[in-house]
Formats: C-alpha cells, structure tokens, sequence
C-alpha cells in the first residue's frame, strides 16, 4: 500500500513538473516566438498611437474643432456617443424593437447629424448602431465620407485629399466577396494627422 502510494505520488510530481515546464514556458514562449514572424499583419505588442484592432473613439479638446473622424457608438459609453469603455466588451442586447435602443438611435443620429452638419436622413446606419462588441474599430465608407468634410475643414487640409486618404484607408471585402468594404479609423486618423503636420 505504501510502495503504490509513493509511485502514485512521483508520477503526480513527474507530470506536475513536465506540464509546468511544457504549459508554463515552452507554449509562451512558442507563442511569443510566432508574435515575431516577419510577415504577420497585427503588431502583438500594440502601439503607442493606439489600435487598429480596438476602436477607440477619440475625444476632440474643442468638441466644435472637432479634426478626427469617429468610430461607431458602443454599448458600454456613458453618453449617446462615446467614447467606450474599452475594458468593457459587448453589444446592448436590445432587441430591435426595444424603445431604449429606438431612444438612444434617435438621439445618435441627431447627434452625429449635427456634428456633421447634414440631415438626420444622411446618416449611416453604422454611425448611430454599435457593433456586437462595442469596440469595432471599422466603419463603412458611407460614414467616413460623411465625416471627409469637417475634418478637411478642420485639419485645413484639402478636402480630395481627405478623401483620398479615407480611399486608401477602405479595405475591400474579404477575399473578393465577404462582408462590406470597411475603413479602419486609427489608420485613418493616424494618416490625417501626419498629412496635418500635427
């Protein structure tokens, strides 16, 4: 009884310390190696600048000043806009026809509608919707175009070189046919502000 028990106990201790060993330091370590690969298209250890991969909505010094295009609303913001609580992921779970999510679509759209000066019917539906994680760092390019003219006339920048910029920014679908063509707003941003000298 005493002689199974201690072989019983050495074979716990061999596979404690080799899963230790394997799951502890080989995988991260494999993992950390493979971040490294050259040709991969995601930094993985973020960027100063922020993420393309996270929308973070940023917040202009002078609201009426306003240089930066905009991400989609998210769930978890303490206002109609943003900006989001990115520790926190996740949509509303409002069902479509909940008066709450009809409230907070109606006063994104009269919001964003003002910020960009044109009727409430011009808006995207993206620009006054979030997205399912709330930090979906794509727009359409219906609501970047939307927003190419204040920032031109913000930045001080000509306004076909806004949309330019917004045009290299567009990725189209994926593999030809997937999805919408989006527009990645950290990019985007990070271009206009370089073309601004800022």
């Amino acid at each position: 009884m005493l002689s199974t028990l201690r072989r019983q106990t050495a074979t716990g201790l061999r596979l404690l310390i080799v899963l230790t060993v394997v799951c502890g330091i080989v995988y991260p370590l494999a993992v950390w190696g493979v971040s490294r690969l050259p040709g991969l298209s995601l930094s993985a250890e973020g960027s100063a600048e922020g993420s393309s991969v996270i929308g973070v909505d940023p917040v202009a010094a002078d609201p009426a000043a306003d240089p930066f295009f905009h991400t989609r609303p998210a769930a978890s913001a303490a206002g109609v806009l943003g900006p989001a609580d990115t520790t926190t992921s996740g949509g509303s779970n409002e069902a479509g026809d909940s008066t709450d999510l009809l409230d907070a679509v109606a006063q994104r759209r009269a919001a964003v509608a003002a910020r960009e000066g044109v009727a409430p019917a011009a808006v995207p539906t993206d620009a006054v919707t979030a997205s399912a994680s709330g930090l979906d760092p794509d727009i359409s390019p219906a609501y970047a175009a939307l927003q190419a003219a204040r920032v031109a006339r913000v930045t001080g920048l000509p306004d076909a070189q806004v949309r330019a910029l917004v045009d290299r920014a567009t990725d189209g679908r994926t593999i030809g046919f997937l999805g919408e063509p989006t527009v990645d707003v950290t990019e985007l941003n990070l271009a206009v502000q370089q073309a601004a000298g800022r």
